[in-house]
């Protein structure tokens, strides 16, 4: 792969985008998977950088936005993986996307990407086989539900450890968005 200017780009060069990790635990710990809308290969929610959220909270709004999930989401990364994304122009650009876990809580019935995605649950071995990046493989592979606790501290102030006993730390809550009235 190469970049407009002809040479191939280097890890360092990568752009940022962030994704949500959403998981269940069901009896066994499952992860959702979204359609991409160009190519509907298999993916994790993910986006750019948004002016004003943290990593995490941005993750949150994408899988809001592209799988209508509502849960809570880890501040801190998983794991990291990198992609191509084929642009519109046709230029190829080298994306390191940083992964946050996301317990699931529900999964609303409209959103915004609803008709251009599908989505699906899948074990965690189901998942790692049948996306296509391989740091995304080995993230899912290598997740589990017991990575220690966080300080139960949600980004809204409220605490995400009541009445859990094996809570893996989510600490930000997705909220859908407030209506506009016009």
């Amino acid at each position: 792969m190469k970049t407009k200017s002809g040479k191939a780009p280097k890890p360092r060069d990568a752009r940022v985008q962030y994704a949500a990790l959403p998981f269940r635990s069901s009896p066994e710990p499952e992860v959702l998977l979204v359609s991409s809308r160009e190519t509907k290969r298999w993916v994790i929610p993910k986006g750019w950088p948004m002016k004003g959220r943290k990593p995490h909270a941005a993750a949150a709004q994408e899988a809001l936005e592209e799988a209508g999930l509502l849960g809570k989401i880890e501040k801190k990364p998983v794991g990291s993986y990198h992609y191509v994304k084929n642009m519109r122009n046709g230029a190829a650009i080298l994306c390191r996307v940083d992964v946050f876990p996301m317990q699931v809580e529900r999964q609303r019935k409209s959103w915004p990407e609803r008709d251009q995605r599908v989505t699906r649950w899948f074990s965690l071995a189901q998942a790692a086989e049948v996306v296509r990046e391989p740091e995304l493989a080995d993230i899912i592979r290598d997740f589990t539900l017991d990575r220690g606790q966080q300080d139960g501290k949600s980004v809204n102030g409220h605490s995400s450890q009541q009445g859990r006993t094996q809570n893996p730390g989510p600490d930000y809550v997705a909220e859908a968005p407030k209506p506009v009235s016009a």
